[in-house]
């Protein structure tokens, strides 16, 4: 039973290297995950894996069952989840092709489904969310990414909007004056709900384009294509280090 999980994000709805074993269809109280789990094996470590838009990325932000995708995870052993993200980059080190570890988030988002308790409640549950990521998982990214010489931001603190649009550059400037150094659409309710089912949780983000008025000129989709396709190949290579390591830390 693989007790790590691999969430994908744009860019990475397959995982190179992954010898699948089999496919598992989960359906949960509150329905349907975003495809089937993959069980596999990555650097002799079983692994799963789930895409979060879909395997052919056609479930926008706003659209994931966060909460479903989540509990398929845990309901089939999974104990510790890496969750790979595109994001844009604010702060200056946040330059687009990099890889960051966020440390904080702060969640812009609204109308989604972001709890597992709302009904049916025995007493009102609220769980500590002070430190939102895993720290251990956390130092296995970073050790990895420094064992591979990739060049990676150890800390940051993630803004979660709501997509799918981007961003106005308004917005942006306000996200600085919070302290946020990247943003993106995903990272929440994903990392509370984690925290809800008690699993580990980290995030590895790959900086796909500057934020909206921190770059030259407009955002093109096709820099953005570009920034991933060099983006998620060191993820792949840092996942392959860090899934062995991972497998032997605490959640």
């Amino acid at each position: 039973m693989a007790e790590i999980a691999i969430i994908g994000g744009t860019g990475l709805a397959t995982l190179k290297n992954l010898k699948i074993k089999r496919r598992e269809v989960i359906r949960t109280p509150y329905g349907e995950p975003s495809g089937p789990l993959l069980h596999g094996e990555l650097c002799n470590t079983d692994v799963v894996f789930l895409p979060r838009h879909g395997r052919g990325h056609t479930i926008p932000p706003h659209m994931v069952n966060y909460r479903a995708n989540i509990w398929a995870l845990r309901e089939t052993g999974v104990q510790k989840v890496i969750a790979v993200a595109a994001v844009g980059g604010i702060r200056q080190d946040m330059e687009p092709g990099r890889l960051a570890f966020p440390d904080q988030i702060i969640d812009y988002t609204w109308s989604r489904m972001h709890t597992y308790f709302e009904q049916d409640l025995s007493h009102v549950t609220h769980v500590d969310f002070t430190d939102p990521y895993s720290p251990e998982l956390r130092s296995v990214l970073i050790e990895s990414a420094r064992s591979l010489q990739l060049e990676a931001v150890q800390d940051g603190t993630y803004g979660a909007t709501q997509g799918p649009r981007l961003e106005t550059a308004a917005e942006i400037n306000r996200m600085e004056r919070d302290g946020c150094a990247m943003v993106g659409m995903t990272g929440m309710p994903e990392a509370a709900l984690a925290r809800e089912l008690e699993l580990g949780y980290a995030c590895c983000a790959v900086i796909v384009n500057w934020a909206a008025g921190r770059g030259p000129g407009v955002i093109s989709m096709d820099d953005i294509e570009a920034s991933l396709a060099v983006g998620m190949e060191k993820v792949r290579r840092l996942l392959e280090t860090a899934i062995p390591m991972a497998a032997g830390c605490s959640a």
